[in-house]
């Protein structure tokens, strides 16, 4: 039954879908960390909608209070609503306590693209600058400017006349050095690389309008950064009046095991883009939080049909209701360490260059095997033989030789135990088949 339903899509849909060539099945219903298919096979979802489903599949509150809202107020534009208004409140909340009274909240289009363009929008207009300086490796979304400021030049390649004024800088990816350095050495030569070219009178640059960043890059490959880089770039954006945005897309919401990934870096940034899971279920909502202070929009500088999801916002204030109610951010913590514990020995396998995350966004980076194979067709057999028994796990980095994990944020530690073994099993036995 699947296999009907996947030929009639490839007749109709885009050449441009990605999942039904990575996972070819049908979903009959989800639960939870479970997915069903047509024909019955039940899989274990450790992609979780690209991070979306932070509470996993039809989390039962969730799908109450967004059904009640159906009933009372579905599309509200840029409206004030009660819903909007506990939304707000819940989002702001969950800034650290310093940033929550100078915050400012703009409600932008229903994707993280488009909350990423209200952000450069918003920092060239309120700097009158037009440079924006980027990282290699980040991803920033597909739309026309967001791609512009991703790393990825395949994706870029085909479309011509992108957004000028994007200068990209190395990121601290300490196993594929930018510039081919050793990490216990290097005194993070790759923020001072930035530093001196912004410094230089020389230096060919212009004081931009934004630096964007992201801290643990996720299509990237889940690299996190680290420690004195991030503090690095927060200190020279701040000396040079530079605002520096910090795309939590897919990092915030609990994700790395606080409510924001920045959290873990002691700072604090002018703007942060946050979107895939801040309804908890999948329902369409993105956001930028912005200091006071870069507010400069004239009214409707920034807007968008679907800004005002209703059944998002009130999903969203649940969602934050349940991660406190339940430790939400504790067990993301524990089941990290666990996925830790359980992989710290697999570097050792020929086949694994590192394994890398925080809390549950995980990657194990491949490494080619000497069969002849390249690193993206084991990545791939990997992929399929976990799909096989009954893991969903997503690819990225360079050359999508990083199998990601991103499990629903409340995943048990039972679960998380069986997906370890399918995972480990289909990594030996794709690199046995050799």
């Amino acid at each position: 039954r699947s296999a009907e339903l996947l030929a009639r899509q490839a007749r109709r849909e885009s050449n441009a879908r990605v999942y039904p060539r990575h996972f070819p099945f049908a979903v009959a219903e989800a639960s939870g960390s479970f997915v069903r298919d047509l024909d019955g096979n039940v899989f274990v979802d450790f992609l979780a909608g690209a991070g979306v489903l932070s509470l996993g599949h039809n989390h039962p509150e969730l799908v109450a209070v967004a059904t009640e809202q159906m009933g009372v107020f579905t599309h509200g534009l840029d409206m004030a609503s009660p819903a909007k208004d506990a939304f707000t409140d819940a989002q702001l909340s969950m800034l650290p306590a310093g940033m929550r009274d100078r915050m400012r909240i703009q409600f932008c289009g229903p994707t993280g693209a488009n909350a990423v363009d209200a952000a450069i929008k918003l920092c060239k207009t309120a700097t009158g600058r037009g440079q924006v300086i980027s990282f290699q490796g980040g991803f920033h979304g597909s739309s026309h400017a967001a791609m512009a400021l991703t790393g990825n030049v395949s994706q870029k390649r085909p479309v011509a006349n992108g957004m000028p004024g994007v200068q990209f800088f190395p990121f601290s990816s300490c196993s594929r050095c930018p510039l081919a350095l050793d990490p216990q050495t290097c005194q993070i030569n790759c923020v001072s690389f930035l530093e001196r070219a912004l410094n230089d009178p020389n230096g060919g640059l212009e004081l931009p309008a934004a630096v964007i960043m992201e801290m643990v890059q996720g299509e990237g490959g889940v690299i996190p950064a680290r420690l004195e880089f991030v503090q690095r770039v927060r200190r020279l954006t701040r000396e040079l009046g530079i605002p520096l945005i910090v795309d939590e897309v897919q990092t915030g919401c609990g994700r790395t095991g606080t409510w924001f990934a920045f959290e873990q870096y002691d700072i604090e940034p002018d703007v942060v883009v946050a979107s895939k899971a801040l309804s908890g279920m999948g329902m369409p909502v993105a956001i930028i939080m912005y200091d006071a202070a870069l507010d400069t929009w004239a009214p409707g500088a920034h807007t968008g049909t679907f800004r005002g999801n209703q059944l998002a916002f009130a999903a969203g204030a649940k969602t934050v209701e349940i991660v406190r109610r339940d430790d939400v951010l504790g067990n993301v913590v524990a089941r990290g360490q666990q996925v830790a514990a359980r992989l710290a020995g697999f570097t050792a396998h020929p086949g694994v260059l590192e394994v890398r995350g925080r809390g549950l966004m995980w990657g194990i980076e491949l490494v080619a095997p000497a069969d002849g194979r390249t690193v993206t067709q084991f990545a791939e057999d990997v992929q399929a033989r976990a799909l096989r028994a009954g893991l969903i796990v997503e690819l990225g980095g360079r050359d999508d030789c990083v199998v990601r994990m991103l499990p629903p944020l409340n995943v048990t530690a039972e679960l998380m135990d069986v997906a370890l073994s399918i995972l480990v099993r289909a990594i030996e036995g794709a690199w046995a088949n050799a």
